[in-house]
């Protein structure tokens, strides 16, 4: 397996700080002072968009209902089909 150069101890460090939180609010208030209005919107765009594409939903209806771009859908929906299963992972653990 090759290295994953992205999970860098930097990295290790924002994983064990996500993990740590332990609620809703926290993690908000976390992801409000990390990252930008705009980054947060889209991260959770990103994750609808894996919902609707999960369901089946076609690009076009995705496109209308979530206002994501086709560069976006697409790139989600590879993630899905060849990523690390990080969207499933997810997805499944919200479905219950």
């Amino acid at each position: 397996m090759a290295q994953d150069r992205i999970r860098t101890p930097e990295v290790e460090q924002l994983l064990k700080a996500l993990i740590a939180l332990d609620s809703p609010d926290a993690l908000y208030a976390f992801l409000k002072d990390l990252c930008t209005v705009r980054e947060i919107q889209e991260l959770s765009q990103r994750l609808q968009v894996a919902r609707m594409l999960d369901a089946g939903e076609s690009y076009l209806s995705i496109q209308e209902s979530t206002g994501a771009s086709a560069t976006t859908i697409s790139r989600v929906s590879k993630a899905l089909n060849y990523g690390a299963d990080g969207y499933q992972h997810v997805l499944e653990l919200l479905s219950h």
